[in-house]
């Protein structure tokens, strides 16, 4: 169980995933038409509220709640399976963002905003090393972390090898690349691979890659937030594929 806190998220999750609202809570204070329509979601759905106080809620969160916060059930991760069945389905349209070594909610959370904003069927995490659907990552992501599809895999190296064996291409992004992003086909079945702003991609998962791609940088600072270059590459490959 785990406080989900804020308007986007609670609301996103009472439209896809009632079932995992355990407990609403929601400042009596508040009353405006975006609380409203949460609350209609909520009587819809046979959800309970218990009005509470905005220190009560202080209490719980860590974070801005803005008047709402909702228990709920852990969000639910997909595998390798689900994966495979989805690269199927997809075809040429498949469209897959790889995070390797993101371990910050909130670099997740925007990562999930972009991804599903742009498109992307699925997001790639290894078990280890990344961070799980917490409440940060569900307030950052806005309903996103509730409608995109987060697959969690043993070996990311392994899950590019069999991704391309089903036709997607691999494209990495690396600082060290010789081309941009923009000199990189990105129209048919690919999956885009991030690397965290630390180190960025492991070498074993550099080496998977069939493209690497960098973003020009035309001032003086040498890379940006993850979360931030993932946005610029995924709408270039908007661009491109639409």
């Amino acid at each position: 169980m785990d406080w989900i806190f804020g308007i986007h998220a609670v609301q996103s999750i009472l439209k896809t995933s009632p079932e995992r609202v355990k407990e609403l809570r929601v400042v009596r204070a508040r009353q405006d038409a975006r609380l409203q329509k949460l609350l209609n979601l909520a009587d819809q759905h046979g959800v309970a509220i218990q009005w509470s106080t905005a220190q009560n809620l202080d209490s719980l969160v860590d974070g801005r709640h803005q008047g709402v916060a909702a228990l709920c059930k852990e969000g639910e991760t997909y595998n390798e399976n689900y994966l495979a069945k989805l690269v199927e389905q997809q075809g040429p349209q498949g469209f897959f963002l790889m995070l390797d070594g993101v371990t910050d909610p909130h670099n997740l959370g925007a990562c999930l905003r972009s991804a599903e904003g742009a498109g992307v069927q699925a997001v790639i995490v290894p078990k280890d090393n990344s961070v799980g659907l917490t409440a940060v990552v569900s307030k950052v992501a806005s309903g996103a972390a509730e409608t995109i599809p987060l697959v969690v895999v043993t070996n990311l190296a392994r899950t590019l090898k069999a991704l391309q064996a089903r036709g997607v291409w691999a494209v990495g992004t690396t600082g060290e690349a010789q081309q941009t992003i923009y000199d990189v086909d990105l129209t048919g079945p690919i999956v885009m691979v991030m690397g965290s702003e630390g180190t960025g991609m492991r070498q074993l998962v550099t080496n998977q890659c069939d493209f690497l791609a960098k973003l020009p940088m035309a001032g003086k600072v040498s890379s940006l937030n993850v979360s931030v270059a993932a946005g610029v590459c995924l709408f270039e490959a908007v661009r491109q594929r639409s």
